[in-house]
């Protein structure tokens, strides 16, 4: 338990190692079955495979220069997991898109809401809960709420939410 990372950082260099073999090996087979594949075919599959190559490099960028680093992943986790242990937020998808840093499905997911609710296949409870859940965690994520979102977020917070604020606060 006290590896202080080691075996994270080993695993995570196999990892590396294992995708960057994959993508090699792809792109051999790719020049080995030439032959076999009409023009398209095989420009399509080259040109993903090169896509992904340079995924992979910006991915290192990242880890290399200190951007990214599992602490941070890890962090993010454990505040997500916080919200669900004090029960802030009820919507496993909230908590996983939470999770996930993805503040742009959180706002497709309220859009969702807003239309399920004029249509009337959302309950006006379960919207306004999972509404201020979203808001929530799109706070915490660091993104701009419109002052109609604000005022919505402090008619209909309650003290769960609260207590999430100031856990998540005291872990940041």
């Amino acid at each position: 338990m006290a590896s202080r990372g080691k075996t994270e950082t080993s695993k995570l260099k196999q990892n590396l190692e294992e995708q960057l073999d994959r993508l090699m090996q792809q792109l051999q087979d790719l020049e080995e079955c030439r032959e076999e594949l009409d023009t398209d075919e095989y420009e399509e599959t080259k040109k993903e495979t090169l896509e992904q190559l340079s995924e992979f490099n910006d991915s290192l960028k990242k880890i290399m220069s200190g951007n990214m680093t599992l602490v941070d992943e890890l962090s993010g986790m454990q505040l997500a997991i916080q919200a669900a242990i004090s029960q802030a937020f009820k919507t496993p998808e909230v908590i996983r898109l939470f999770a996930k840093k993805q503040p742009g499905q959180l706002r497709t997911r309220l859009a969702e809401m807003d239309r399920d609710l004029m249509v009337g296949k959302l309950e006006r409870d379960l919207y306004t809960q999972q509404k201020v859940e979203i808001l929530t965690a799109l706070r915490k994520l660091g993104e701009k709420l419109t002052a109609d979102d604000e005022a919505f977020l402090s008619a209909n917070a309650g003290a769960i939410l609260s207590q999430f604020e100031k856990v998540s606060s005291d872990l940041g």
